[in-house]
């Protein structure tokens, strides 16, 4: 077995290497002067199971190539087999066509993927569950709920808290975090007016006097939280928590839960935790790091994939 990592996010292949207890990998990996990919692997990996640890945010075209041209480098090179780590899946919002002449542009990175070599994928909470079809190869799809459910225990939310989804997209995500927390549930039903700005609307549920936590699989603009956190608060909530796997919060986005009503936002580390976010106190980073070791190490084992406190979502 050999662990390697693009560019995108070494911190976490290197916190995935000492949960597995390897060495990452050495490659070679720059830049041609007109901006191509440069690669080289520096040791053999003829025979050998790889792993490569690439998540495809904040620069996606960049760290796609980059991710497409190592697989094509370990293919030709006669590796065993070829497992994809991506931690944040990429160009998965485009999953079905809404409108005439639109990309699928989810089930066009599955390709790309597949034609390049890789035999395996491994990645967590997809935007949407059906793009495991879009693989004719395996696809190993664990989620970073139970990671941040252990840690929102911790604020011992008890019987008063309830989970609402700010999305109707988000319903299954949020029904298994009030499942493992033994809370109520209630749903947000939103109005998006463009890619960056959405309207809440109705709030289906009761949350006056009670704790909040917004639950969803990512967040980008900040606007659908923060347009929920507005709404439970106008509603009664006595405090607002979120929760989300995969914080992109790009330009914008983290001065407007800076302020929301929303006292902590917790996500796990998919996404490289940049110098743009250290100044924020409400951010609280859980590492999935050994989460994605454990199904390294199932997939090398050739043992069921079962992560322990986890619900099938």
């Amino acid at each position: 077995m050999l662990v390697l990592a693009g560019s995108s996010h070494p911190e976490l292949a290197q916190q995935i290497a000492e949960c597995l207890g390897v060495q990452l990998g050495k490659l070679s990996l720059g830049r041609f002067p007109d901006g191509e990919v440069s690669l080289r692997i520096l040791e053999s990996v003829r025979g050998q199971d790889i792993f490569v640890v690439q998540t495809i945010a904040l620069d996606p075209d960049r760290y796609l190539m980059e991710l497409l041209v190592i697989i094509d480098a370990l293919k030709r090179a006669s590796a065993r087999s070829i497992n994809a780590v991506i931690p944040y899946f990429g160009y998965c919002r485009q999953d079905r066509k809404n409108k005439p002449r639109e990309p699928i542009t989810a089930k066009l990175v599955a390709d790309l993927l597949t034609s390049a070599g890789a035999t395996h994928i491994v990645t967590m909470d997809l935007h949407a569950g059906q793009l495991e079809g879009f693989f004719n190869i395996p696809v190993d799809h664990i989620h970073g709920m139970p990671v941040l459910v252990n840690s929102l225990k911790e604020l011992g939310l008890g019987e008063n808290c309830v989970v609402v989804a700010p999305d109707v997209g988000s319903v299954k995500q949020a029904r298994s975090y009030a499942s493992a927390l033994n809370a109520d549930f209630a749903v947000v039903a939103k109005r998006r007016l463009s890619v960056t700005e959405v309207e809440s609307s109705t709030l289906i549920g009761e949350v006056k006097g009670k704790v909040v936590l917004l639950a969803d699989d990512m967040c980008s603009t900040g606007g659908t939280l923060v347009s929920a956190a507005k709404a439970c608060q106008e509603k009664g909530a006595s405090r607002i928590f979120a929760a989300v796997t995969h914080g992109l919060l790009l330009e914008g986005a983290l001065s407007s839960i800076e302020e929301s009503p929303i006292e902590a936002l917790y996500m796990s580390n998919t996404i490289p935790y940049t110098d743009r976010l250290a100044t924020s106190a409400k951010l609280k980073i859980q590492s999935v790091a050994p989460s994605f070791a454990h199904a390294i190490r199932c997939i090398t084992s050739q043992e069921p994939l079962f992560l322990e406190n986890t619900n099938n979502i």
